[in-house]
């Protein structure tokens, strides 16, 4: 009995010790393992300093190596404009040049035009001669003009003294004066530029060449001169003058003279320097001193040697001659291009008696150039009357716009025939879509 309890407490004792042993081997297990303890939210929350500034947001430090980022870098896709219907480009303004021309007929001076100067001169305790008053109603015309050009159609000097019909000669003073009032292109071909021989002639081109900023030419010194074509450049567009005459009333320079005039009969000599002139210039201005005196109508010998100026090359035309006015127009040249003619311009001022010669027109027109491609073209022709009044005996000469003229002048007009009505005749020969009454 003893020996089988004693056996039974052994057993159990064998028992205990291998459920120990068991505990201890479990326990030493655990021991290896690392075990990782999750903080409280909370409690960190609470273990974070506060920022002093409310408004400062967290920077967020990036990696300096994304590859090893817990999740993949995503790439922003490329973002895709739409197209825009933008409108097309618009083409530049085109440059076109414009140049404003004013051009007036016969500058007539008689001795009562001459004489009543001085005397307004000497009232004002003044020498030489005044010419303002003359003028001075249409100076309003001349504003705006690049380009004024002026018939002068007697010589012009302070070396000789003044005179009259048949042989003219006018004084430095009116020449200065034409000068101050705007006008700076002057034509010395008319059939009165050797009334005074030679030296006359020599006399007023020493006058004008002593003149600055201004052009003339129709009369030269010597071959050379002539030869040596007058081409102003005007805001890009280019114009050369030529003069010709029909005649020199009878008179001519010696044979062997240096001086040289060009007439219009001398075809092969016109052709020439209008041929030329057409190939160095822009624009050709052809003075031509030409037709029947103190008529309206036109002769054939004018109207083919206008057809001829515009096939050699010529542009404008400005006639002078008639005393009288007369019609004017476009002329479709052989290039395809236009002219444009003024006939005859009429008188500028005078003391001519006839009533037809008192009526005169101030030719105004327009030129532009396509500075691109090169194009010329005349552009708002205008032909302005006036009228040369004066009192009895010629007294108180000066020019009248018509567009004031009244009942009332015409009948206190030195010239008894001089009447609105004729008047009104005179300029039914300038085609209505040209003539300007302002």
């Amino acid at each position: 009995m003893l020996n089988i309890l004693y056996s039974s407490r052994i057993k159990r004792a064998v028992r205990l010790i291998a459920l120990i042993a068991a505990l201890s081997v479990m326990l030493t297990a655990l021991g290896c393992r690392s075990v990782t303890v999750e903080p409280n939210p909370s409690s960190a929350e609470e273990s974070l300093p506060v920022s002093e500034n409310p408004m400062t947001e967290p920077v967020p430090i990036a990696s300096s190596h994304p590859e090893l980022t817990s999740e993949p870098t995503l790439e922003p896709e490329p973002v895709t404009e739409p197209e825009s219907e933008s409108e097309p480009e618009s083409e530049p303004e085109p440059d076109i040049r414009r140049v404003h021309i004013v051009c007036a007929g016969d500058n007539l001076i008689h001795s009562s035009i001459y004489n009543q100067a001085r005397r307004r001169a000497s009232a004002n305790d003044e020498e030489g001669y005044d010419f303002s008053y003359v003028y001075e109603k249409v100076l309003h015309y001349l504003d705006g003009a690049q380009l004024a050009i002026l018939n002068q159609e007697t010589i012009v000097t302070d070396e000789l003294e003044p005179s009259d019909y048949p042989r003219f000669t006018s004084p430095g003073d009116l020449g200065r004066h034409m000068m101050d009032i705007g006008f700076n292109v002057f034509s010395l071909s008319n059939n009165h530029i050797l009334d005074r021989g030679e030296q006359g002639l020599l006399y007023t081109l020493d006058f004008w060449d002593s003149q600055e900023g201004i052009t003339h030419y129709g009369a030269y010194r010597n071959q050379e001169d002539m030869d040596n074509i007058r081409i102003l450049e005007v805001d890009g567009i280019s114009f050369a003058f030529l003069g010709f005459m029909e005649h020199t009333n009878g008179l001519s320079l010696k044979d062997d003279s240096e001086c040289r005039l060009t007439y219009l009969y001398e075809t092969e000599e016109v052709k020439k320097y209008v041929t030329l002139a057409s190939s160095l210039a822009d624009v050709v201005i052809v003075s031509a001193h030409y037709g029947k005196e103190t008529t309206n109508e036109l002769t054939q010998n004018q109207l083919d040697m206008t057809e001829l100026l515009f096939e050699w090359g010529a542009d404008i035309i400005i006639g002078t001659q008639a005393h009288t006015v007369q019609t004017c127009g476009y002329y479709d040249k052989p290039d395809g291009s236009r002219g444009f003619v003024f006939y005859c311009l009429g008188n500028f001022v005078s003391a001519q008696s006839r009533y037809d010669t008192l009526v005169g027109i101030i030719g105004m027109l327009d030129v532009t150039k396509d500075m691109a491609t090169g194009e010329i073209s005349i552009e708002n022709p205008e032909a302005i009357p006036i009228i040369t009044q004066y009192g009895y005996n010629y007294s108180s000469i000066h020019i009248e716009p018509y567009a004031g003229y009244t009942e009332e002048m015409a009948d206190s007009h030195g010239c008894e025939k001089l009447t609105i009505e004729r008047i009104e005749k005179i300029l039914s020969y300038v085609p209505e879509e040209f003539l300007s009454i302002r």
